[in-house]
């Protein structure tokens, strides 16, 4: 009974996680998938649990090789979050993602350990195989609701809006030209149908006599490689085109009968999507459509603005700041920064899941030239990266060698299944799908439905690969048919109050975020009364610093409206409501430049309240730091251009200093960021300001040179020298 129900939670895992969204939270997709593969795990390691008790004896399977491999890697991740700069981002995950925080993996690690010692001895194999179906309807079922957003109608604007259109997308994320359906991103959907793409090949193959399912699974497998081209995700496509060709080479070198046709129907299989909607790759498409590319006019590849010493035609840079970057070029840069970090923080990294604030640190100065160049990233875009700059080469090492374990203990289980095809087929089909998280990871990050397959798919392969001879039925013991003791019903009922709180956690967390997000919206029309209110509610009923964040931000909105409402006294109190939030995400986070960016915008706006140079003084205390931690953000050194000139207006007696630092700093704006056309505008406002006419004119020249004659903003304050 609690068997058959573990099993049942499984299936709905696989079948439920790739659907699960809500449209009033903060993260319409990886947040409410986490918090369902929290509730679940929950439930499964609890029914472990009860059943254990209820034999009155320990799960009874023997750890395989790849336990001690997991163990050590979970080891790693728990030393890495003692080391942390940041241990409640590395316990739960960088904010808006959360797949990746300790929690997460140790999650993972259950799901695979309960599916191993209550299926590897007892007929595993049918439940793996129905697993698989499973998760082949489950990603059927993705595909056909993405597919009317490919026409421009897209299901889950009807069921967010009411409205039948891609409206409720942006630009960047338009279905109709990269689809991702109900995972988030191209990129996520791309390597989630990668996986199910060799579930199909292995029933294909299978069922290649039942006329049926034949045409059954060939349709399916048409439909996925043709969603895997939508996406036009490069990772994924060329994880499934490897996944392809090496499944034909062990068709064909298998001594079977009618593989070769087999193999060939495969492949014709894969030539049509290809042929009718081409890859996305320009080079590729042009060779497919007959068209050999010329050397002499070939179309760069990476669209990336000059760098600062490059020169070029009037109106050149400021083309190019409307050109999109390419992203295996902005990938590059940032790989180059994890590398740097992973140096710097060589042994356990900066804490798990920390990247979004230690990239800061490392950050190349190259990225402030790209069309990404003011975007938060979170992860390295690269796993393996990713793993060496927030839990160093300890975590690194440790989380390579869970890999190589598994690749070898499935290349030896292949060798042990040489008489018995179609286990070999099952067990190679597997390690393709594992291949291809490896090969999407190398070019992205996995996401908590990836996660959930590269750490099930392991135990899939050890399941199966056992000869049926050794999958024996599950004995029923006589301490199976005993009634339960008092002293196993207090151990249950402990049980089930710790499932119940920790359901309720996590059902608290995804309430408290919808208070979030509303507040969100509510700061973004300026209605902090309200926004300051709803971050209040999300952080009663869960402890988050970025909520604190928010809300000291709101708050201090709000202390400058009733100021300006003449309203004094609540101002004040405000004010010092404000600054104790952002002094506990500053303590809880040292080193987030993002907190002291908020206390700087905090300080400033103190400062026009009852400017105080005090304030303004803490403000630019702020930004220091934050440059200190983030030496090439060009908007850190923009804003201290700006407060030092205000306060060479204050202090007389240190004005020259101020002005010399405010013009330091806007150079520096403009050396990092070459074409930031408001760093140029800020340097000749304020060497207009302190009245070198000539200086300013000279940048403000150069900027209309470089941003277009016909910039009013930059126009106008040249008339006014």
């Amino acid at each position: 009974m609690i068997k058959r129900a573990i099993g049942f939670c499984f299936g709905a895992l696989l079948l439920l996680t790739p659907w699960v969204m809500f449209a009033q939270t903060s993260e319409i997709f990886e947040l409410n998938k986490i918090v369902f593969i929290y509730i679940v795990t929950t439930v499964v390691v609890a029914l472990k649990l009860i059943q254990s008790i209820g034999r009155q004896e320990p799960p009874s399977v023997r750890p395989t090789r790849l336990d001690w491999f997991i163990l050590v890697f979970v080891a790693s991740q728990i030393i890495s979050t003692i080391f942390s700069i940041d241990r409640h981002t590395s316990l739960f995950g960088y904010y808006g993602r959360f797949n990746g925080g300790l929690f997460s993996v140790i999650s993972y690690a259950l799901l695979y350990w309960v599916l191993m010692t209550s299926f590897y001895q007892a007929s595993g194999r049918a439940l793996v195989l129905r697993l698989m179906k499973i998760s082949l309807v489950s990603s059927l079922i993705v595909i056909l609701w993405g597919l009317p957003g490919k026409l421009g109608h897209d299901l889950s604007c009807l069921v967010f809006t009411g409205q039948f259109n891609n409206g409720c997308w942006t630009d960047q994320f338009n279905p109709a030209v990269r689809v991702f359906s109900t995972l988030g991103q191209p990129n996520w959907l791309g390597a989630y149908l990668a996986i199910n793409l060799f579930f199909g090949l292995y029933f294909l193959v299978k069922n290649s006599r039942k006329t049926f399912w034949f045409i059954t699974n060939g349709f399916y497998l048409l439909l996925n490689f043709s969603f895997i081209l939508f996406t036009r995700s490069r990772s994924a496509l060329a994880a499934a085109v490897i996944g392809i060709v090496a499944w034909l080479i062990w068709l064909v070198t298998r001594r079977q009968g009618s593989v070769n046709r087999r193999a060939v129907a495969a492949l014709a299989l894969f030539l049509l999507p290809v042929l009718l909607f081409r890859t996305g790759s320009a080079t590729i498409d042009r060779w497919l459509s007959g068209q050999v590319p010329s050397f002499q006019n070939a179309v760069p590849a990476a669209r990336v603005s000059p760098s600062a010493n490059q020169t070029g035609t009037p109106g050149s840079l400021y083309d190019l700041n409307d050109l999109v970057t390419d992203s295996f070029a902005i990938r590059r840069i940032v790989w180059q920064g994890a590398w740097e970090l992973g140096k710097r923080y060589p042994f356990f990294g900066t804490g798990v899941e920390t990247f979004a604030s230690a990239y800061y640190f490392v950050r190349p100065a190259a990225h402030n030239l790209t069309s990404e160049w003011d975007y938060i990233y979170n992860k390295a875009h690269n796993e393996y990266l990713n793993y060496l700059a927030t839990t160093g080469f300890v975590g690194l090492l440790a989380y390579g060698a869970m890999i190589g374990a598994v690749i070898a203990i499935t290349v030896s289980r292949l060798r042990q299944a040489r008489g018995d095809p179609d286990r070999a087929r099952l067990l190679f089909s597997l390690l393709l799908a594992y291949g291809t998280i490896l090969i999407t990871n190398f070019f992205g990050f996995s996401t908590t439905t990836i996660n959930l397959y590269f750490y099930l798919l392991p135990a899939f392969i050890l399941i199966v690969s056992r000869p049926p001879e050794k999958q024996t039925k599950e004995k029923i013991t006589e301490l199976d048919r005993k009634p339960v003791g008092w002293r196993s019903r207090l151990e249950i009922g402990a049980i089930a109050v710790a499932t119940f709180w920790v359901i309720s956690s996590c059902l608290l967390f995804w309430y408290a975020d919808i208070q979030y997000s509303r507040g969100e919206m509510a700061s973004q029309i300026n209605q902090y009364q309200i926004a300051a209110s709803l971050f209040d509610r999300a952080l009663r009923f869960h402890y988050e610093p970025v909520y604190q964040d928010k809300l000291s931000y709101a708050l201090a909105n709000l202390a400058y409206l009733m100021a300006y409402q003449k309203q004094t006294a609540t101002a004040n109190q405000l004010i010092k409501l404000a600054d104790w939030y952002n002094r506990q995400t500053m303590a809880a986070a040292p080193k987030n430049v993002l907190y002291l960016k908020t206390r700087a915008k905090n300080y400033y706006l103190f400062y026009q309240i009852d400017l105080n140079k005090k304030d303004l003084e803490e403000a630019v205390r702020a930004l220091e730091q934050a440059v200190k931690l983030s030496p090439t953000d060009p908007k850190l050194h923009y804003s201290l251009a700006i407060f030092y000139s205000l306060l060479s207006d204050e202090d007389k007696t240190q004005a020259t200093t101020d002005r010399d630092k405010s013009l330091s700093e806007a150079q520096a704006t403009i050396r990092l960021k070459a074409n930031y056309r408001d760093g140029y505008l800020l340097y000749g406002q304020l060497l207009a300001k302190y009245k070198q006419t000539a200086a300013a004119k000279t940048v403000l020249e150069k900027a209309l040179h470089l941003f277009g004659a016909n910039d009013p903003e930059i126009k106008k304050t040249l008339e006014q020298l």
